[in-house]
């Protein structure tokens, strides 16, 4: 199983009315499936720059103001993961796909009806979010 340190990815909830922002993955792990924006914390990094770096490489956009939303966990073939997501309270600019190596498109999707196949990593971050709560242990989960 992956690496036997903890990695950190820092996401972000893009919300427009009752939808969020979510993307197709390419040429990546997960490919064809769906995840929340977001990328790795950097050594050295704060976890609000990580995530404001990763939306402007990722869709162009500026997210000046964020709020942390949800702490979740995972254990894959990838490693420990430990996944801080944040709310975009706004955003300067338009929506693009900026790495199209990485990804096929970014959509809006009614928090209802979200696309499947879903990230695997990322499904426990939704489960927090539709839960409204901060973390979920793993009786929770």
């Amino acid at each position: 199983m992956g690496d036997q340190y903890i990695k950190i990815g820092c996401e972000v909830f893009i919300q427009q009315g009752n939808s969020i922002l979510l993307g197709n993955r390419k040429n990546c792990y997960g490919e064809g499936t769906w995840a929340l924006p977001g990328g790795h914390l950097e050594y050295g990094e704060k976890l609000v720059d990580a995530a404001q770096r990763e939306m402007e490489e990722e869709l162009g956009i500026d997210v000046p103001h964020m709020k942390l939303l949800t702490v979740a966990e995972n254990t894959d073939d990838r490693g420990h993961y430990i996944h801080l997501s944040f709310l975009a309270e706004d955003f300067v600019g338009t929506i693009q796909c900026m790495e199209p190596q990485f990804c096929y498109e970014w959509r809006f999707f009614p928090l209802n009806e979200l696309p499947k196949p879903f990230l695997k990593a990322h499904e426990v971050i939704l489960k927090t979010y539709f839960k409204r709560v901060v973390y979920l242990g793993n009786k929770d989960c």
